[in-house]
């Protein structure tokens, strides 16, 4: 049977995200390639890895569904190199506010969405970011919202980081919240547990928001049974 070495590459992680920001729910193989955008045959191999280290599992229907979610995560996130894959570019804005800088991204046309501490800081404030990371779907957008937002592009420590993701699963189930756009709290998890800024602290901060969706999600799946 066929099998992958990493789970946790950049198409893997899109079974990753389906599973994880769908809780309590079961699936065939074709409904996980259908909902990831990904090749059945990877997504067969994937699968298989996934239960082989017991990540997941086939219930009495013979349907898929992830077992103990938080270790999957946290293993994913402790994997995950954030500065490393992706591609960040610095700019500079004279607003220094980071309320004011987030408040900037709301309503935009623009498809992008925010992460990081910022994107923490939206969701769940805990830790104050001195910059915001926004990923956009590519450069020319990238570009669009630089001039929208009179970014100016800099080499280095900017106090606004617009990123082209390594893989466009990462706007998989954005939220909306005061108008701005933010990946999924597992996305967040997961780009925030290895930033050297106090990211693991923010990213601890998300964890109860995670486990709180799973225990609503297996309660309700049990009621209906």
């Amino acid at each position: 049977m066929r099998v992958v070495q990493n789970v946790f590459e950049p198409k893997a992680s899109r079974i990753l995200r389906v599973l994880l920001l769908n809780p309590g729910r079961t699936w065939t193989i074709r409904e996980l390639a259908s909902e990831a955008g990904v090749a059945y045959g990877y997504v067969h191999a994937i699968v298989a890895t996934l239960t082989r280290n017991r990540y997941v599992v086939r219930n009495e229907a013979y349907r898929l569904e992830l077992v103990d979610p938080i270790r999957i995560l946290r293993r994913w996130a402790a994997y995950h190199q954030f500065d490393a894959v992706n591609t960040v570019s610095n700019y500079y804005t004279f607003e220094r506010e980071v309320d004011n800088l987030i408040k900037g991204f709301r309503s935009k046309a623009i498809d992008h969405a925010l992460t990081g501490l910022a994107g923490a800081w939206v969701v769940a404030p805990q830790v104050r970011p001195i910059a915001v990371d926004v990923y956009v779907h590519s450069q020319r957008e990238e570009k669009r919202l630089a001039q929208d937002l009179g970014l100016k592009l800099i080499p280095r420590e900017g106090n606004v980081r617009l990123i082209t993701p390594y893989d466009d699963g990462v706007f998989y189930k954005p939220q909306v919240i005061d108008e701005v756009n933010v990946v999924s709290n597992v996305q967040l998890f997961v780009d925030l547990y290895n930033h050297p800024a106090r990211g693991e602290e923010a990213a601890a901060s998300l964890l109860p928001l995670i486990e709180k969706d799973w225990s609503r999600a297996l309660l309700g799946a049990k009621r209906n049974v």
